[in-house]
């Protein structure tokens, strides 16, 4: 575990407001400046255009986030370039050894980054450690990077000729997180990429960048060298050198369908590898011989969980046959969901990230009302005593909604489960089909054959049979598809690997008749490092 002289260093070289009262909503500090992580060092921009962030609870601003300069982009390139000099040709074990490191500080902090994400992001406490440990589960499957990075061979192929194929680095990659897992999604991007011999330029949100800066830090403390991870900020700009600068050579990114197309499209024309995870719209659909109480009790933890603002979130529920009955039910669970500060232990979901989302989300409910949906809770109009400023908004629950209406075509991102009612599985899976997301999807029902009907008949990425929330852990893949992704390989697992490598393929003759002897046997135990 850190010391308190460490965590303390921590704080001021991020910045010195993340710590404040939470009660009062009164810093402890003046407000600071987040600072750029470059060549292992964090660095004052020099720029004089600077982006608020605020706490979703208050609306308070605790930092101000630099749009870096075209000179400190360059620096923190030109930090990457250097060292993957050496990074590159660093031993699997060596690399293996500082992930092991890096996934115990991380453990050790775990309360303290989660400090961060419900300060800057919103979320309650137990799901911001919830975002952490998620995140952290990546890093300790890079742990197994020397299983990960085998190539293959195949002996004999032709007289005396061997093949073999090898997993090396791609170069300098970049990653671009979004606001809603601000450790989570860092922990996707550059543990793998860096494991696999890469420099990294990460460009966190500008929303919420504290959670990124502390873990680049514990990522120095684990003795990852300089350079190999930066970070710089900032928005269009800073994403468009990303795009343009010819030295890096691969782009991750997760958020907002306009800014994944955007990237993806100029990136790719510039002949970078990208991959690029988007919106979605992800069903849950519930048959009528489904466990009732599980069903409902699951579902209203995927739906309002994060107040909604998840790309996994079970936002639209498809109700089959009688089971159409148990809405009732549904709303009175959903009442009983407590809206509070995220710090509150009582807390189900906190606020929005920003009084924009706010207002986008309930103009998208009022839109579902004026064509035609029946509103059943609305969460709109909740306060938060003592957070009045707050960008709150409560389980909210449109019902008999159509698929030609706004508030289903578009993902809401806010706490609010859109209802629909058919009266036949084939009918539930056309509407999910007819959907252009394929993140994910649910199916609750005790039925093995109905299930094994499901898995097979939807054209979405990531299932769950009785599971909400499908996303797979790190040895499978992140595998979202349609409109959700757009790219050749998704994230973590193998798939992770496959992005951030290249194959080599070598080509071996050695003739038989060259064979010499006399060579002097080595008596000692080999000891590789």
């Amino acid at each position: 575990m850190l010391s308190s002289l460490c965590r303390n260093s921590l704080l001021n070289q991020t910045r010195c407001s993340r710590r404040r009262s939470f009660s009062s909503g009164s810093s402890l500090c003046s407000t600071s400046t987040t600072k750029l992580f470059i060549n292992n060092e964090f660095v004052e921009s020099t720029t004089n255009k600077w982006i608020d962030v605020h706490n979703p609870a208050t609306n308070e601003v605790i930092t101000r986030v630099p749009e870096s300069t075209r000179d400190e982009m360059d620096a923190a390139t030109n930090a990457a370039s250097e060292a993957f000099k050496h990074w590159s040709q660093t031993t699997l074990l060596t690399r293996q050894q500082i992930m092991f490191e890096f996934q115990s500080l991380i453990k050790s902090n775990m309360k303290h980054l989660a400090e961060i994400i419900t300060a800057e992001q919103g979320k309650t406490l137990i799901d911001a450690e919830g975002d952490v440990m998620r995140g952290l589960q990546v890093v300790e499957h890079c742990c197994s990077i020397p299983s990960l990075q085998l190539g293959e061979s195949l002996a004999g192929i032709s007289k005396d000729m061997d093949i073999h194929t090898y997993r090396t680095p791609i170069g300098i990659v970049a990653g671009i997180t979004p606001f809603n897992f601000p450790a989570m999604i860092p922990l996707w991007m550059f543990p793998m990429a860096a494991v696999c011999g890469n420099c990294v330029i990460m460009k966190p949100s500008e929303r919420d960048p504290g959670a990124t800066m502390s873990l680049v830090e514990l990522a120095r403390q684990a003795g990852l060298p300089p350079g190999v991870v930066n970070v710089i900020h900032g928005s269009k700009d800073a994403v468009n050198y990303i795009c343009d600068e010819p030295r890096i050579k691969a782009i991750s990114f997760v958020g907002s369908d306009t800014a994944g197309r955007y990237i993806y499209e100029r990136g790719s024309l510039n002949g970078k590898r990208v991959q690029s995870n988007m919106g979605a719209k992800n069903h849950g659909v519930i048959m009528p011989d489904a466990n009732k109480e599980s069903t409902l009790t699951q579902l209203i933890g995927a739906a309002f969980g994060a107040a909604g603002q998840r790309c996994m979130a079970l936002s639209t529920v498809v109700f089959v046959g009688e089971s159409r009955e148990w809405i009732p039910e549904l709303i009175e669970k959903a009442k009983k969901l407590r809206v509070l500060v995220g710090t509150d232990p009582k807390a189900d979901l906190g606020p929005l990230i920003s009084p924009a989302a706010k207002q986008r989300v309930c103009e998208l409910v009022e839109s579902g009302v004026k064509e035609g949906a029946d509103l059943l809770l609305d969460g709109r109009d909740i306060t938060v005593k003592g957070y009045e400023n707050g960008n709150f908004v409560g389980p909210t629950v449109l019902n008999k909604v159509k698929p030609s209406m706004r508030c289903y075509q578009e993902e809401i991102f806010g706490p609010v489960l859109v209802s629909m009612e058919v009266d036949t599985l084939d009918q539930a899976i056309d509407i999910v089909n007819g959907n252009r997301y394929g993140n994910g999807t649910a199916i609750f029902t005790r039925n093995g054959a109905t299930a094994r009907k499901y898995t097979h008949s939807v054209d979405v990425g990531q299932i769950g049979v009785n599971v909400p929330i499908p996303v797979p852990l790190p040895m499978f893949s992140f595998t979202g598809s349609r409109d959700s992704f757009v790219g050749d390989t998704n994230f973590y697992g193998k798939q992770g690997v496959a992005f951030y490598t290249q194959t080599k393929t070598a080509i071996q003759l050695w003739n038989e008749d060259d064979v010499t002897d006399g060579t002097r046997p080595a008596t000692a135990m080999p000891v590789h490092k």
